[in-house]
């Protein structure tokens, strides 16, 4: 099975190299590669059309569809890694969609990259609720794990998955990131924080929003809360660069 891609136009793979905008690696320069389909669907998710093609109704606050063939491809690992190492980068992202449901073949993918890059530093941006399997597990250097709260429209028993979220917890690579939109959000943080011992220091709070103005208005009260708690708070860095763009 060949890696299932998005796209950025209609046969062009999302595989771009851009500035990390979000958590530990926040500002370091990065190949990203957007896999394509997801096991949940956020009412805000800024990526919809890695998954609400048309036919689907899981809602979404904008209500709009994607045709499934211009915004998905497939490509065999040969080709993906061929792009990627084109780009000249010493960290490669993989995003989504969740990019853990095609573990199998990202596991090609990556062991074909460190066989020409050994020094190649993995992060998978995960929503923390597939395991990533014995092939793929020992390549990846970092995993961006952000769990969806309540607000996102996800069932708690789709979304937080008590095995998964405490192997994460007590994997050093696993960094949490939790998407917060209002100060109620935060009572839900702590309680996840509590109950899986994920240490402060691995996690990040952030607010949602795609444009830089939410963004700042919703940082000044959850500045003081990170503050507060102890917790690690991140930007998003990207939206202020590039807006709300693909390929960005």
């Amino acid at each position: 099975m060949p890696l299932i891609l998005a796209t950025t136009t209609p046969g062009e793979p999302e595989i771009f190299a851009s500035l990390q905008g979000e958590g530990p690696s926040a500002g370091r320069p990065s190949v990203f590669v957007r896999l394509s389909r997801c096991n949940l669907a956020c009412t805000w998710c800024d990526t919809a059309y890695t998954w609400r093609f048309t036919g689907d109704n899981r809602p979404h606050r904008d209500g709009v569809d994607f045709e499934r063939a211009a915004n998905q491809l497939g490509l065999d690992e040969a080709d993906v890694a061929e792009r990627i190492l084109s780009l000249g980068q010493d960290r490669l992202v993989v995003t989504g969609g969740e990019p853990l449901l095609q573990a199998q073949a990202l596991a090609r993918l990556i062991a074909l990259l460190k066989a020409a890059r050994p020094a190649l530093h993995v992060e998978i941006e995960t929503n923390g609720t597939v395991a990533p399997g014995p092939a793929l597990d020992p390549l990846v250097d970092q995993y961006n794990v952000s769990p969806k709260l309540a607000h996102s429209g996800n069932a708690a028993q789709l979304a937080l998955l008590p095995e998964r979220l405490a192997a994460f917890a007590a994997d050093p690579r696993a960094w949490f990131k939790f998407v917060v939109a209002a100060p109620g959000d935060l009572a839900e943080v702590a309680a996840l924080q509590q109950r899986y011992a994920i240490p402060a220091a691995r996690l990040f709070v952030m607010p949602e929003g795609i444009d830089s103005a939410t963004l700042r208005e919703r940082e000044r009260w959850l500045a003081d809360e990170a503050l507060a708690r102890g917790w690690r708070l991140s930007d998003r860095l990207h939206i202020h660069l590039y807006g709300d763009t693909r390929g960005t």
